[in-house]
């Protein structure tokens, strides 16, 4: 049994004290980060070694790999992927033609993951921004429209289960319209909550039957004045759960962002009970994923089967792909015009 939290590691390798551990506490999953990234043969070796501690072949390892400035795994080894919003300024080319280009974008980087043994992608992120907004999200989102938000999300989300990854959306219920990082601060979102559901809900609503997602840690003052989404058991079954109608796997974005208070064992414990399945904890720092790992039980029999939904997509056989024709015409579609 998994315990309900995903862990990360210090760096290239895991060293004596992450290997007791991982084969100890048994977390659902390992999230990667550039500290972790060397060369393909070394990812291979840390994704192996981590599923050969657990027993479990094709347990979960994570990555952000979004492109643009969110892109863990890259040059001189991966090559390097638009932005989201790089696909909606090709305005020359059919709204059809830019989802199929995301979609592709997506399909070549489910390739380089499973390449090495990433079988999770936190991606689309389906935020909607507004002016003034943090630049946290920025060019992250797709777009400024929650309509092509919700059909470029999907592109990428299908794109990326197309090559056997599955795809985490975030940050739901909706990070855009935040005015500050919630990596340094709590942000707080007063919007009333008709708008809300009109823009910053519906790329999620419509996009429902996705097999997993991540939190949002914002406060939204329309649906709990005192607590941000991740801990709100108000806004995760009111809203999540409920008029947005996810049903799929749901973790907590990272338990060592600032906007979160309290201990690593109270945090945790907050995002579970609020309704969770599974808790994100990512620097590696030891000493906090003890305290994680202490507080968070075994995943729930719901979460399990949650978590398996989600994980069926990786015991697909990938769709066909001739990936160097693929990066041509990624490439030149994405080439300034002349």
């Amino acid at each position: 049994m998994s315990k309900a939290f995903i862990c990360g590691c210090a760096g290239l390798h895991l060293n004596s004290e992450e290997t007791v551990f991982i084969a100890r506490e048994r977390p659902w999953g390992l999230i990667l980060f550039k500290r972790n990234i060397e060369s393909p043969e070394q990812v291979r070796a840390l994704t192996a070694s981590f599923r050969a501690l657990l027993g479990e072949p094709h347990a979960p390892v994570l990555l952000d790999q979004e492109g643009g400035r969110v892109q863990r795994m890259g040059p001189p080894h991966w090559p390097v992927y638009p932005p989201a919003a790089a696909f909606e300024t090709l305005t020359h080319l059919p709204e059809e033609e830019r989802a199929a280009l995301v979609h592709l974008a997506a399909r070549l980087m489910a390739a380089d993951l499973r390449d090495v043994g990433i079988n999770v992608d936190c991606l689309p992120v389906l935020d909607v921004p507004v002016p003034g907004s943090s630049n946290v999200i920025g060019n992250r989102a797709y777009a400024a429209s929650p309509q092509r938000v919700a059909v470029l999300g999907r592109a990428a989300a299908e794109g990326l289960m197309a090559g056997g990854v599955v795809p985490v959306m975030k940050h739901i219920p909706g990070h855009g319209r935040a005015f500050g990082d919630s990596h340094l601060e709590l942000p707080v979102v007063a919007t009333p909550k008709d708008e809300l559901q009109a823009i910053d809900f519906y790329p999620f609503r419509m996009n429902a039957d996705l097999p997993a997602a991540m939190t949002a840690h914002v406060v939204y003052s329309a649906l709990d004045a005192q607590h941000p989404a991740t801990i709100s058991k108000t806004v995760v079954e009111g809203t999540i759960r409920g008029s947005i109608g996810f049903s799929g796997l749901l973790m907590s974005d990272d338990l060592s962002m600032k906007a979160l208070i309290g201990t690593f064992g109270e945090k945790a414990q907050a995002a579970l009970s609020a309704g969770c399945d599974l808790v994100l904890h990512c620097n590696g720092d030891m000493e906090e994923m003890l305290a994680v790992a202490d507080a968070v039980p075994e995943m729930s029999a719901a979460a399990i089967a949650r978590a398996n939904r989600a994980l069926a997509i990786t015991q697909q056989v990938p769709e066909p792909l001739e990936c160097v024709d693929a990066r041509r015409r990624l490439e030149s579609a994405l080439a300034p015009q002349s």
